[in-house]
Order: structure tokens, then sequence, then C-alpha cells
């Protein structure tokens, strides 16, 4: 049918979870299913094959060739990171939504899905609702004219789809991020580039200027910047002629300039991978979730859409406390990160006592400060792997009310989640990044004696294919 290589177009007829578009080719054998990340039902599109099954293939999204009808003119620039930003909002949801549910059924075997189903909780803001957001330059830029590469460019922007060297420059906002932010960054690319310093070159791996990362504090309405560059030219740039121009645009809105000295090869901004300097004002923001206060550094891990955060913890707050919780018993917050949900459950039920664990130090560090900085009592920070605490706190066993997991994408580890069992709690909320690794570990709880109460969807990342989840379960058995 095809080849790994090769590049065909084609016309997507449906959606699969994770934002993958459908292509169904009759075949003497049935139907042969082509997956294109990214692409939606209706658009014609240029894709090139990734990897070849018997019954089906994968490919990579290289460009939409037409528009499916139902997409809407808006006045965003599309980047690959918001690739269904001209489907309306409430399509995305229809999608999102009915493909969800299907991999509940499917992966954990539940049938008849929708009578768990609880709410789908949209975001409170459907576009610039990000508080981070990460730039590339690179010197091989991409031409909308001839659709081939440009060398010796200066872009500054995404990169392009199907890309790992090319920029495409972004020059009008992209709709997720700060709108003033990305309608100036257009004049920030032509401040730098007349420096006379390279952008760096993905291939040759050289260069000067590298990545711009931005934070914003919707609570202050303030934006933190960092410049990552190379260490070749430094003396060749004025970072504080840069702080002054942005200073101009920005005003008090600019509420900090950090430059990071990177010469690590690899395509990474994180300021761990070089030298960091604050060049002026706060290397922190301040963001407001219900009520608390959380300092946010460059490197802090935060959700990125807070108003739709608030949300989230709400739901999941809803759930843990449907039922009592009894004082002489404790809620454990497993892979609490910052202890985001910890806190507001500390605050919300002063008289529970919280135990929250995350291997990330930094995140615990981070957690404990604002606790602190919140007057929040009662919670306790633990930083170690959580099936290792889990295994050397046998004292917990049959004592908690309720188990919070929030896992990384990946899930969570087998053993760790027998481990968590193991702990024999009332109630299991468990929220989710990808509901289908949660589906696989609902599949496991179902069988270890705990029922299915309630499942609602939250679209913390608009016109992307990502959906977030949370789920109630409750133990009915005490047989593992």
């Amino acid at each position: 049918m095809f080849q790994k290589g090769e590049i065909v177009e084609l016309i997507i007829d449906d959606y699969a979870f994770g934002g993958k578009g459908i292509v169904k080719i009759p075949t003497s054998q049935g139907n042969f299913i082509v997956f294109v990340d990214n692409a939606f039902p209706g658009q014609q599109v240029k894709v090139k094959i990734d990897t070849k099954r018997k019954k089906h293939a994968e490919a990579k999204l290289l460009e939409i060739l037409q528009r499916s009808p139902v997409e809407q003119n808006l006045p965003f620039q599309e980047i690959s990171g918001g690739p269904y930003i001209y489907v309306p909002i409430e399509l995305q949801k229809e999608y999102k939504l009915r493909s969800t549910l299907d991999v509940y059924s499917r992966l954990a075997g539940i049938k008849n899905i929708e009578q768990y189903f609880d709410e789908f909780i949209a975001s409170p803001s459907h576009f610039f609702y990000r508080n981070k957001m990460e730039y590339s330059f690179s010197s091989i830029g991409h031409s909308f004219v001839t659709g081939g590469d440009v060398d010796d460019d200066f872009a500054l922007g995404f990169k392009r789809r199907g890309t790992w060297w090319k920029v495409e420059n972004l020059d009008k906002p992209s709709g997720l991020f700060d709108e003033q932010w990305e309608t100036n960054l257009i004049l920030i690319r032509k401040f730098l580039e007349e420096s006379g310093l390279p952008a760096w070159h993905p291939p040759q791996k050289k260069g000067f200027f590298r990545h711009i990362v931005v934070r914003k504090s919707f609570f202050q309405d303030k934006l933190l910047v960092n410049l990552v560059t190379s260490s070749t030219g430094l003396n060749q740039f004025d970072i504080q002629k840069f702080a002054i121009f942005l200073k101009e645009i920005f005003k008090e809105r600019l509420a900090g300039l950090q430059h990071t000295v990177n010469d690590n090869v690899a395509d990474r901004s994180k300021i761990e991978n070089g030298q960091n300097k604050l060049i002026f004002g706060s290397p922190v923001v301040i963001e407001k979730l219900h009520g608390l206060e959380f300092e946010i550094s460059m490197e802090s891990f935060f959700q990125t859409n807070p108003k739709s955060a608030e949300k989230l913890y709400e739901k999941a707050l809803d759930y843990v406390f449907e039922e009592d919780t009894p004082d002489d018993k404790v809620v454990m917050d497993l892979f609490c990160g910052t202890g985001t949900i910890g806190q507001l459950l500390a605050k919300r039920s002063p008289d529970t006592r919280v135990i929250g664990v995350d291997i990330v130090s930094e995140a615990i560090e981070d957690a404990a400060r604002n606790a602190a900085r919140n007057e929040i009592s009662g919670i306790d920070f633990f930083c170690a792997d959580v099936g290792k605490f889990l295994k050397e706190k046998p004292e917990y066993l049959n004592q908690i009310s309720t188990v919070i997991l929030d896992p990384p994408r990946a899930g969570i580890a087998p053993k760790t989640l027998l481990k968590t069992i193991e702990l024999n709690a009332e109630n299991i909320v468990y929220i989710s990044c990808n509901p289908s690794t949660q589906a696989r570990d609902m599949d496991v709880l179902l069988k270890a004696g705990y029922e299915l109460k309630k499942i609602s969807l939250v679209d913390q990342f608009p016109h992307t294919g990502h959906i977030e989840s949370v789920v109630k379960f409750k133990k009915i058995s005490n047989e593992g």
C-alpha cells in the first residue's frame, strides 16, 4: 500500500483520540487505516509515511493542501502547537469527548461508559490562555513563496511542521499566548537581527541566538523573559541594550529579564543546561489559584492554563469531599508536583492532614515555599519516588481516606500502582493528562476491587488534541 518515507496526498475521514486524523482506504481485506497527527476531518493533506504495518500506517503531517469545510478564518497565524485553531470550539469539544470516552471503553473494557460521564469542562478562555511559550531561532527559515528552506536567514518563531531544523517566523499572534508579546515579536526579531550576530544553525550546531522563553502571570499581568544564547560572540552582544528595548515596549508589564548562556549542542532551552543570570527585575512571577498565591520561576512546573487548572482542581476536590473525610486519616497526594491541589485541599479542610510526594526535588522545594507563603499548615511534602515511599511507609496502610493521583503522561508504573492499591484507601481521585494511560490503570483498579463512580473531562488546551480527565473510584472490596 505505502512505503516508509513515502510522501502522499490524502483526505482525512475521521478523528481519533489524541489529535490523529484517520484515513480509511478500502482494500480486499477491509479498510487500511492511516493515522495522521494533528489532522482534522475534511482536510486534504500532504503527509510522510513514518511507520507501516499490515493493516495500518502512521504518518507525519507536512502540509494542509485544502482546509476542511468546517474551518473558519481567524486573525491568527497557525502553528504546530495549535493545529485546530480554525476549527470551531464546539466541534473540538464534540470530537474530544467522543474519542476519549471511546478510549475508556476499549482500553478499560467498560461498557456503557456514558453512564459514568459527569461533565465536560471547557477552558474559560479559548484564546491567549497559555502562561508559558518557547520560541526558537534558526538561520534556516521557511519560504512561504517557494515552500523550501532559506539558508543564512534569521528566523524567530516555531519549528516548521515536520522539521527540526527550520523555523517559521511568527509575524502575527498565534492565538495561544499573550497577544501583546506576540504582536511585538516581529520587532524583537528585527532588533536582535540588527546586532549582526547569527541565529542558531541546527544542523551545524553553531550560532548565537537560540531561544526566547516567556512566562506570564495572569494575576499580575506581567511577563518574565529568558533569552538563551551560546557564548560564541557574547562579547559583541549588549544585553543591557536589549533590556532597555524590552522595557520601552512592555513597560511595567515586564517583570524581569534573564540571560542563559548555553553551549550544549542539544536543542533545549532549560536553564540547567547553561549559566543563567538575572539582568534586571525579578526572577519570579506570582500566580493565583482559588485565592492562594504561587511563586513561579522560569523553570517551575506550573499548570500551563491556570484559569482552566482552577476548574480542574475544583472538580477533583469536589470528588474528594463528596464523602466526609475522617479527621484521624490522611489524604495522600501522589505525584504532587508543586503541591497545588494539596494546598487547595488543606485550605478547604484545615482539619485534614495532607501528605504530598514527588520525586522532583525542585518541585517539592517550590511546594514547601508556596505553602509557607500561603500560611498553609497540616500538609507535609516528601521528595521521594512514589513507589519507594509507599514501600517504606507501611504505617499508612488502612489509614488513608483518599488518594489523589496526578502522574506524568506515561501513567503509573505497575508496581507503584499495586503499592497504591495496597494502601486500601476508601477513595481514589485520579487526575490524568493522558486518558489512554489512565484507562490502562483503570482496568487494574477495577480488578483490584475499586468501583468507577464518575469521569469528567477538562479541556485545558483548546485547539490541540490534548484532553485531561478527573476520575473518581470508590473501594467496594477489601480483596486485592
